[in-house]
């Protein structure tokens, strides 16, 4: 007699990040028994701009997490922009569908914040844990688990590979992809990929309640180099520190001559003298990460496994932003597979994981389409610079720039701007 597989959770989520923490919430919420396999111990460093806009804010509050200042929430009322000698403050939006403003704060603290508010909500997180590939059923070919090794606060082995057993498998673990890489699932170079650098700064600057944005990047001497498509950073954190970096897009995955780290310190030598952003204020190197965006690796489900976040290339090509849609993806992936759950036969549980591509497709795939044209235009610097000089001094076309760029619009109803942007996310393809 053959005995009957035993799993070890309802659900394995592969990476303790925002888009597996935010999963591994919702599965335990609806009951599920979530196991989360981290590679890295809390707290620890990641690559980011540490500035949330209301569409992450709109994710933690339907979580539940507290956004109390004195817990390091320090929020932001708009971005401030400045480039081709203008400078605009432009106010986020008040809309029905999202908050009127976001936060910073740094992914050291916002990373464990999730993983323990999903802990507390039930589902069971295992740092240092190393995932290292699928276990696929031979006569199925579906994925049944995953093979993890333990490792210690460097990453080095700290023990014998294990096997964890479960009937369906959330990728969450970031831009690698290895879990997806492992089961053939490449990255798509025709998408658009970006680069972000950053750093801290002991600032003045640190409370500024605004996020502000520099679309003016010189590869050289300004005015006499190329204009790059992309947008340095200034992120106060409220601590006396400041987030600073830059980032960059190109509209296809391909490798690029520029050297990203020295762009940011040649940007930051000629702020100026009171922002003290010199080196003696710097706090900690400058870290670089890639960003893959629109879609660039799909399918989005496959043989019992979703991809969630960076792992299934779910960064905004528009602004480089990725925490919302990761958390925004967990969420939906989280939904699907309860939904799944309750159904009665191997075929239906099958054919409701696989509306989980269909649903993030009418989300944002026609959203992403118009952000992979707008990556290809901007990557010419005369139009750039253009846009640049005589679209910032027009408020009103910047009031919908803003909402087109962070993606915080009314999707139904709302003013001109927002059914205008509502009505090119519909008609571009979902590709």
């Amino acid at each position: 007699m053959v005995s009957a597989r035993i799993d070890d959770a309802d659900v394995i989520v592969v990476g303790a990040g925002p888009g597996g923490s935010t999963a591994a919430y919702y599965l335990a919420t609806a009951g599920l028994d979530v196991l989360v396999l981290e590679k890295t111990a809390f707290p620890r460093e990641k690559v980011c701009g540490d500035g949330f806009t209301p569409r992450t804010v709109r994710e933690l509050v339907a979580m539940g997490v507290p956004l109390r200042e004195e817990d390091g929430w320090i929020r932001n009322k708009g971005l401030r922009v400045i480039g081709g000698g203008h400078r605009i403050e432009l106010p986020w939006p008040e809309l029905e569908s999202f908050p009127d403003y976001g936060v910073c704060r740094t992914r050291k603290d916002f990373d464990e914040t999730l993983a323990r508010h999903a802990a507390k909500a039930g589902a069971r997180i295992q740092e240092q844990m190393n995932v290292t590939g699928p276990v696929v059923d031979e006569r199925t070919g579906r994925v049944v688990g995953v093979t993890a090794r333990p490792v210690d606060a460097n990453g080095r082995r700290a023990g014998d590979e294990q096997t964890f057993r479960a009937p369906v498998v959330i990728a969450a673990d970031g831009v690698s992809g290895r879990f997806a890489l492992a089961l053939g699932i490449e990255k798509d170079p025709r998408r658009p990929m970006g680069v972000a650098v950053r750093t801290y700064f002991r600032t003045p600057r640190h409370d500024d309640d605004w996020m502000e944005s520099h679309l003016e990047l010189w590869d050289g001497e300004p005015g006499r180099s190329k204009l790059l498509p992309g947008y340095g950073w200034i992120f106060g954190l409220g601590d006396g520190t400041a987030n600073v970096g830059l980032g960059t897009v190109s509209s296809r995955a391909t490798t690029t001559k520029t050297d990203f780290k020295d762009l940011l310190q040649r940007w930051v030598a000629n702020t100026p003298a009171e922002w003290e952003f010199t080196p003696e204020n710097q706090v900690g190197p400058v870290r670089s990460a890639a960003l893959p965006m629109a879609f660039n690796r799909k399918p989005h489900y496959t043989r019992g496994v979703l991809l969630v976040g960076d792992s299934g290339g779910m960064v905004n090509p528009f602004n480089g932003e990725g925490i919302a849609y990761a958390m925004q993806a967990a969420r939906i992936a989280a939904e699907v597979v309860a939904q799944a759950r309750s159904r009665r036969t191997d075929a239906a549980r099958e054919a409701t994981l696989g509306t989980y591509p269909r649903i993030m497709a009418d989300e944002l795939g026609g959203y992403y389409s118009l952000g992979r044209v707008f990556t290809a235009i901007i990557e010419k610097p005369e139009i750039m610079r253009f846009l640049t000089r005589y679209g910032l001094p027009r408020p009103a076309l910047m009031r919908l720039t803003l909402k087109l760029l962070a993606d915080v619009y009314e999707p139904r109803g709302g003013d001109v701007s927002d059914r205008m942007i509502s009505a090119l996310s519909r008609i571009a393809p979902a590709a």
